[in-house]
């Protein structure tokens, strides 16, 4: 039986509004897509073990709408939500990403585009996160972002080679 890596994504900074990362699961892309696209899965990995999930709304189509929002064990609401630009099943989301925990900026967010690619059964994710601005994006990655972003997709995969 497949078992969850850990730690395992690269994650880069190819320019100055980019963040970009590669990460490898142990399962079908078809089964990293679900995990990816439906609420009652996302709410088991997105969390990455910080808190618990209190709203998962997904509207999977062009110009459907998403909004995530964990509580951390100490009262801290995080939340996220943003519009689908393109989908393509089990290979591709296009999707603005709004946090909520800092003013509104006008800028509409960060485009976070993630592809998936299965080679014998194994899927490679590339998530490319493009910002308004390097200040954005500084302070994006000065947040911890990657350990959260690392401690979730290892829980993706667990519950994508669960749904196998």
């Amino acid at each position: 039986m497949a078992t969850a890596t850990s730690q395992t994504a690269k994650v880069t900074l190819p320019t100055d509004t980019q963040i970009h990362v590669v990460r490898e699961f142990d399962a079908p892309r078809n089964l990293v897509y679900k995990a990816w696209t439906t609420p009652e899965l996302v709410s088991r990995w997105w969390n990455a073990g910080r808190g618990e999930m209190t709203t998962c709304e997904i509207d999977l189509r062009v110009g459907g709408a998403w909004r995530w929002v964990m509580v951390t064990p100490d009262g801290h609401e995080v939340g996220f939500h943003g519009e689908y630009r393109e989908l393509v099943q089990d290979e591709l989301i296009v999707c603005t990403e709004i946090y909520e925990g800092i003013p509104d900026d006008g800028t509409g967010g960060a485009v976070n585009a993630m592809s998936l690619v299965e080679i014998e059964g194994r899927t490679t994710m590339t998530l490319v996160c493009e910002y308004p601005s390097k200040e954005i994006r500084d302070f994006v990655v000065s947040t911890g972002m990657e350990t959260g972003m690392q401690d979730a997709f290892d829980l993706l995969e667990r519950v994508a080679i669960e749904l196998a």
